[in-house]
């Protein structure tokens, strides 16, 4: 088994900074799919086949799966497997409760799913993330300063770097990471200040029109764990509602990459 800290530093390396989102739809699938969950799979495993080259993580969104119920977690299970070995697996499912129901929830999503990863919500504080943190061969993305237009609500002005200042105290193992939206370019810089060690999750450079240049200027450090990872969702997984959907998705992932190089 390949460590997250392995894949954090293999993704460093090679410079492949690309994270494919994970978020398929019904109502958007290309229009020669049966409209049922059972088109997740060949629809999602055609994407990573054609994305692999460019991407060195992917992103697949629970909530568009355990939606259907059992049948959706099992479908989510085979798109997992099917991802390439070598590639961060991310599981976005955004948990975070009171300890021993994390306990629960880093159990599935380590265990089972054998996700490399997983998006947490940290407002809990340490108790509700230290099950997660215990797989210390697994990786942790704490939601920090978030790409929606409400983060506004309660992460901004300050609860954001709070948060940072705690994930860089915690990450004595270099398992931890942050969600940092790429909507929030004038905060990056000040979050990468005070969280050095680890890698940033930035979501928001697609649909949501966030700024990529600066995302990527403000949201690498020095350090090799310190690495943002660019997620791309809709702009890739739907560039044609065609019978061409994979090889369009491979064109948008392709740009993007060579945008981020």
């Amino acid at each position: 088994m390949i460590s997250f800290q392995e894949k954090i530093k293999n993704i460093s390396q090679a410079k492949k900074f690309l994270c494919v989102g994970l978020d398929p739809r019904i109502e958007q699938l290309p229009i020669h799919f049966s409209k049922d969950p059972e088109s997740f799979i060949k629809f999602c495993q055609e994407i990573i086949s054609a994305t692999a080259p460019y991407a060195g993580a992917f992103k697949p969104n629970m909530a568009y799966f355990e939606c259907f119920g059992a049948k959706g977690l099992e479908i989510l299970k085979t798109v997992i497997d099917f991802i390439p070995k070598e590639k961060l697996v991310i599981l976005d499912a955004k948990r975070g409760d009171i300890g021993e129901t994390s306990k629960a929830y880093a159990r599935m999503a380590f265990e089972y799913f054998n996700a490399d990863s997983i998006t947490l919500s940290p407002y809990m504080g340490l108790d509700s993330l230290a099950p997660f943190f215990a797989y210390e061969q697994k990786g942790s993305f704490l939601l920090c300063l978030t790409s929606n237009p409400s983060a506004k609500d309660f992460e901004l002005p300050e609860l954001y770097l709070k948060v940072a200042t705690k994930a860089q105290e915690w990450n004595q193992k270099n398992n931890i990471g942050l969600v940092v939206g790429a909507t929030q370019t004038e905060q990056i810089a000040q979050i990468r200040s005070v969280f050095s060690s680890g890698a940033f999750l930035i979501p928001g450079v697609g649909a949501q029109g966030g700024d990529l240049k600066e995302s990527i200027l403000k949201g690498r450090g020095t350090q090799e764990q310190a690495i943002p990872l660019i997620n791309a969702s809709r702009s890739i997984l739907f560039a044609s509602k065609e019978k061409d959907f994979a090889a369009a998705a491979a064109k948008e992932a392709q740009k993007l990459a060579e945008q981020i190089a």
